[in-house]
């Protein structure tokens, strides 16, 4: 019989990319509210400063700290999950492998060493080190239930063009709930680098085997939103251990189903929060489109200037959040805006270069519509502020997201896709306007009716707070249960 302590322990490591690593930290939040717990985090020097803010919330977490091992496709300077360089996903997903031995030896030597290893899908190599421990490893996915149920096929299959001239030829996604198909161009590139001769290829296709082999799964998202693929993910599994705990972000929803939306989280802005907020108090309900394409796509010049044209042309009130290039960019080539485009447009719209506070920006009354990239964590902001959706999906996991929000569940539009495609600037204006113009919309309506299912999920006795009420007993027993593969 399983035995719950209060001195059970637990080992969190997130991938150091934004995307991944806020939602895994919010995950360690929900879990040292929700219990007692000992938990560390593992993470590099130069992204320490992200945990300070959680630290100081909760005293029974502790940190652990590895320096970055080096890798000749990655700059010796370069660990911090905000400003990674482009490309340089499967380096730095093999380089971490590296921890492998640093991580045994602190467990080895640790005198109440954690009984359960909560780790990001890219560190799939955290399951062999908790196989040999004797322990139990859970992977934390950041991505939808969908989008994961593609990754994972694709790891199983295996699938390869016949000729790799052709990107457009069709995948067909047959043991799929709803059988999707996608051309090539829009698989994961980290597999399709992977199966095109990456030399890290081998050890990132053990990684995700080893994900599927793994104790548990959680995942961010919740199950009135994905139930189909939540129960497809327990079959590749062959378990139930498998927790949709989602949305992760930090919200405060009161008896009567109202969100507080804090701003949480800071970086450098070239604008004031509460002056931004200010001004949106001073905007109608709805009227207000926010453009922002997440924390790692930059905007070549000529889409630059296709969107400014767009906003400015719309005649709609806007905030459009700017990354600006980083490492691997040809300067010159990307993240201009338009010369006086901002003086043009100085009644309409604020363009904020670097952070913006998303959340608090979603949850405004006064914005109505999302033109995003599909990233997972803007998915669900974007939900649980009960904001529609214009999708301009560039990579990753973001056309399945794009495909499951336009076609599926219809909460969104399709504006644009593709990471090279420079949008028809008149026809993105007509897009953008109708989407605040039109109150009434299929899509606004079912975003509505979904934000209460995601409301409700988080609430006391939702589907979501009895997963993690679940999780949170699993990870608070000292024995594995009998059908553990370990």
């Amino acid at each position: 019989m399983a035995i719950l302590g209060r001195n059970a322990h637990v080992l969190v490591f997130p991938y150091p990319a934004q995307g991944h690593m806020i939602p895994l930290l919010d995950l360690t939040h929900h879990l040292a509210t929700a219990s007692d717990l000992t938990i560390t985090i593992l993470v590099t020097p130069k992204n320490l400063p992200l945990l300070t803010q959680l630290l100081s919330s909760h005293p029974q977490i502790k940190t652990l700290v590895l320096p970055f091992p080096p890798h000749a496709s990655i700059p010796s300077d370069v660990e911090n999950c905000k400003d990674l360089p482009q490309g340089c996903s499967t380096a730095l997903i093999h380089a971490l492998g590296q921890l492998y031995h640093p991580l045994l030896s602190w467990f080895e030597s640790h005198p109440s060493p954690p009984s359960a290893i909560v780790s990001d899908m890219f560190l799939g190599w955290t399951q062999r080190l908790a196989s040999r421990l004797g322990i139990k490893r859970i992977v934390f996915s950041p991505s939808g239930a969908t989008a994961l149920s593609v990754l994972y096929s694709l790891w199983l299959d295996l699938p390869k063009l016949d000729d790799p001239q052709e990107p457009t030829a069709v995948i067909s996604f047959d043991k799929i709930p709803k059988c999707p198909k996608y051309p090539w161009w829009k698989i994961s590139p980290t597999y399709r680098a992977c199966v095109g001769g990456d030399p890290a290829g081998e050890f990132i296709k053990d990684g995700f085997i080893a994900n599927i082999k793994s104790w548990g799964l959680i995942i961010n998202s919740f199950a009135e939103l994905e139930g189909p693929y939540f129960d497809h993910l327990k079959k590749v599994m062959g378990s139930d251990h498998v927790w949709a705990v989602g949305p992760l972000h930090r919200l405060h929803v009161n008896n009567s189903s109202s969100l507080t939306c804090p701003v949480s989280r800071s970086g450098p802005s070239s604008i004031s929060v509460d002056g931004l907020l200010t001004w949106l108090d001073t905007c109608e309900e709805g009227e207000v489109v926010y453009v922002c394409f997440g924390s790692q796509v930059v905007l070549t010049n000529d889409q630059m200037a296709a969107v400014a044209s767009a906003m400015e042309n719309s005649g709609v009130r806007f905030i459009w959040c700017v990354k600006e290039p980083t490492e691997g960019h040809v300067e010159g080539k990307y993240g201009m805006i338009p010369n006086g485009f901002e003086d043009r447009v100085a009644s309409k719209g604020h363009v904020i270069r670097g952070w913006a506070p998303q959340v608090a920006i979603l949850c405004h009354r006064a914005v109505g519509t999302f033109l995003t990239h599909c990233g997972w964590n803007s998915v669900l902001e974007a939900v649980v502020a009960g904001v529609t959706m214009l999708t301009w999906p560039f990579g990753a996991d973001q056309f399945v997201d794009d495909t499951l929000l336009v076609d599926e569940i219809r909460v969104a539009k399709r504006a644009c896709e593709g990471a090279q495609t420079v949008p028809n600037s008149d026809e993105l204006a007509r897009v953008v306007a109708e989407s605040v113009s039109n109150k009434n919309s299929l899509e606004r309506e079912g975003v509505i009716q979904l934000r209460k299912a995601a409301v409700e999920a988080i609430k006391e006795g939702g589907s979501s707070a009895k997963d993690l009420e679940e999780l949170v007993k699993h990870l608070c027993s000292t024995e594995l249960d009998a059908n553990s593969d370990m």
